[in-house]
């Protein structure tokens, strides 16, 4: 976690450092639903992946919106995110390799504290958009 991510120090535009997944497998498939309660075969049964009209499974999107809040986790403390929202724009395959992207986009206080609002995306490896969100995320002054 940077301990220097403080609210006096940054500006808006500032690039936090890109989280760079691994491949999704479908091993991670199936340990994800198990983790998360996402037991839908979508996610790991080929045979009703084909019949839902798809070539493969999927990756759960809350498996994505993980990664992205890890994104933000590595800079600042889970305690520290006043909200996170997430939008899904693309279904996440086996073997794509997301790398999530996040930006300052607005400085503020709220409740008594210093905030920022940070603008975050998810892509692959050909850079297709998978998801986008934003969080509101307190700092120290």
């Amino acid at each position: 976690m940077a301990e220097g991510l403080r609210h006096a120090r940054v500006e808006i535009g500032d690039a936090l450092p890109p989280l760079v997944c691994p491949p999704v497998t479908r091993l991670m498939l199936a340990l994800y639903c198990g983790a998360s309660g996402d037991h839908n075969p979508l996610h790991v049964d080929i045979d009703f992946a084909h019949d839902a009209g798809l070539d493969d499974v999927i990756a759960q999107g809350m498996l994505v919106m993980a990664w992205m809040g890890r994104a933000l986790t590595a800079q600042v403390p889970q305690a520290a995110i006043r909200e996170f929202g997430t939008r899904f724009h693309a279904m996440t395959r086996v073997g794509d390799a997301l790398v999530c992207h996040a930006t300052i986009v607005e400085k503020m206080s709220g409740d008594g504290e210093p905030r920022v609002r940070v603008a975050i995306e998810a892509r692959d490896q050909r850079g297709e958009l998978k998801a986008t969100g934003d969080a509101l995320i307190a700092l120290p002054a």
